[in-house]
């Protein structure tokens, strides 16, 4: 009988893994991402848009390599990109401190970060630079810049592919082995909320989760191909009591183990955080 393991999502068992190291090596030419490109196309490994899972196949790939299965190319330093750090507007100064009551910002408008904007560019540099883990895109996601009712500009969000192994998130939801690439589709992790540090309104980003909430599922749908019907957030508890999360009804759910993602030698090397979730649907 074949064993079968579950990696970054994917069943695979012993004859899949001996084809792809055979294969591999029959291809010394490709690099880690023309491997990936080819497993994916091979694989039909793809959105429920279409798109080729180019970003979970390399991850697949890194796992097996790491586990001994594969030996990968080296890493051609010459060809990777390096991504810019994103540029402050042209003139930009710090805006006053807004001190407001809630009611007289509203009606918030939340805007959906397109590529290539002037406020794609904006939402970029504002969580780079204000946030205190910067900017790191990966994956499916989607970004709010929200603003209020005179088009000042409020806080950043954005949403991202779900963690991929979150043990207090999976026994909640009730899944009793390391879940699929298939399950994990539906639930997106809320990994940057930034309200601006010179806006100063009491219950604002309460209200900002409020409202996300009830659009998220169909802006991923239009973009994805597919909806969602958790969202989960991870809140470091030195940091932050995580109250916003509590007053806009996401459940507490547990404590992460303080073990980073490339932590495999189980030592803490990432704070501990409180782990949030959100039902969209059931």
């Amino acid at each position: 009988m074949l064993t079968q393991q579950c990696i970054q999502g994917r069943w695979v068992d012993d004859a899949q893994i001996r084809w792809l190291r055979d294969w591999i090596q029959t291809n010394p030419q490709w690099s880690r991402k023309r491997i990936a490109k080819e497993l994916c196309l091979h694989w039909e490994w793809r959105n429920q848009r279409g798109q080729l899972k180019d970003f979970a196949a390399r991850s697949f790939l890194l796992k097996l390599e790491n586990r001994g299965e594969i030996i990968l190319p080296p890493l051609q330093e010459h060809n990777r990109r390096s991504w810019p750090q994103p540029k402050a507007p042209v003139d930009w100064q710090e805006p006053a401190s807004l001190h407001a009551c809630l009611k007289d910002l509203r009606p918030l408008h939340l805007e959906l970060i397109e590529p290539a904007t002037r406020t794609a560019a904006r939402w970029r540099f504002l969580i780079d630079h204000y946030h205190y883990l910067g900017l790191h895109v990966i994956g499916e996601n989607l970004g709010y810049m929200v603003t209020d009712r005179r088009g000042r500009e409020l806080g950043c969000l954005l949403f991202a592919a779900a963690a991929w192994r979150c043990a207090p998130r999976d026994q909640w939801i009730g899944w009793n082995q390391e879940p699929s690439g298939q399950q994990l589709q539906y639930i997106a992790n809320n990994t940057r909320f930034l309200i601006l540090p010179w806006v100063k309104v009491k219950r604002l980003a309460s209200h900002i989760l409020g409202k996300v909430v009830r659009r998220i599922d169909g802006d991923w749908q239009e973009k994805y191909g597919h909806g969602l019907q958790w969202l989960e957030t991870f809140v470091e508890s030195e940091r932050f009591a995580g109250t916003c999360y509590k007053a806009a009804n996401w459940r507490h759910v547990g404590e992460t183990q303080g073990r980073g993602r490339q932590d495999r030698n189980h030592q803490q090397k990432a704070p501990l955080k409180a782990v949030y979730l959100y039902q969209l649907s059931r």
